[in-house]
């Protein structure tokens, strides 16, 4: 990722890379030549990140997923001196997607079984994606239900019917696919199916440089892609 937001800022005319970091680089110093920081690394190396970007008044842009409870609320608290988008996928036409999976819950209401499916390639560490869990986590807003207490990763053995109060999270590694997502609603007689497939990462990069560019204009808050599109509702 981090390869791709360099190559993608080429075609955006108000973003130039001032500095790249690798694992073993000084943060500190490499914040002292930008505005803002794009961040796709590694869960338990943000909270180093944030931390300098306080110090300096850096806005950054966190793409990195994955995060403890520890870590988010580490998050929050820089939040609140300096601006931050967080996301779990930086694609416009998968934050078109979170907007639609909330809008078709409410519309369709009670008596459809919710399902998320998730798909990346072998070498991908989390399971379920960020997305997915973000995914089930609009579901579970939008219906009354818990994500922690109803969320069900996968299903083994002789588990009888499925319940009313669940969502099904189904994740798949393989190959070298970027990342596929789909949201199902089942019921009786019917089964509505929304799906994003994402066939490269400069999808993502784009999304990110663009809200690194919508930071600059921002109060301190944590934000993300759904305000820098404005769908929030």
């Amino acid at each position: 990722m981090g390869k791709a937001v360099i190559d993608c800022s080429e075609s955006h005319d108000a973003i130039e890379v001032a500095k790249k970091i690798d694992v073993g680089d000084c943060v500190a110093s490499a914040l002292e030549k930008c505005d803002s920081v794009i961040d796709f690394s590694f869960h338990t190396f943000t909270c180093q990140l944030i931390e300098d970007c306080v110090k300096q008044n850096k806005p950054a842009v966190i793409g990195t997923t994955g995060h403890t409870d520890e870590e988010i609320q580490a998050i929050n608290e820089a939040a609140e001196s300096i601006p931050l988008v967080m996301s779990p996928n930086f694609s416009i036409g998968v934050n078109t997607l979170f907007w639609l999976t909330g809008k078709t819950a409410e519309t369709l209401g009670k008596g459809y079984d919710l399902e998320v499916i998730e798909m990346h390639h072998r070498l991908k560490q989390d399971a379920p994606s960020g997305t997915a869990k973000h995914l089930a986590e609009i579901l579970a807003e939008k219906t009354g239900l818990s994500y922690n207490e109803h969320t069900l990763h996968g299903r083994q053995g002789i588990i009888g019917p499925r319940t009313d109060d669940e969502i099904g999270m189904h994740s798949m590694r393989g190959g070298d696919v970027i990342g596929d997502h789909t949201v199902i609603y089942a019921a009786s007689g019917e089964r509505i199916e929304l799906t994003h497939k994402a066939s490269s990462r400069n999808t993502f990069a784009n999304g990110a440089l663009r809200a690194s560019d919508w930071l600059k204009d921002q109060s301190p808050g944590l934000y993300d892609m759904q305000d820098v599109l404005g769908l929030r509702s």
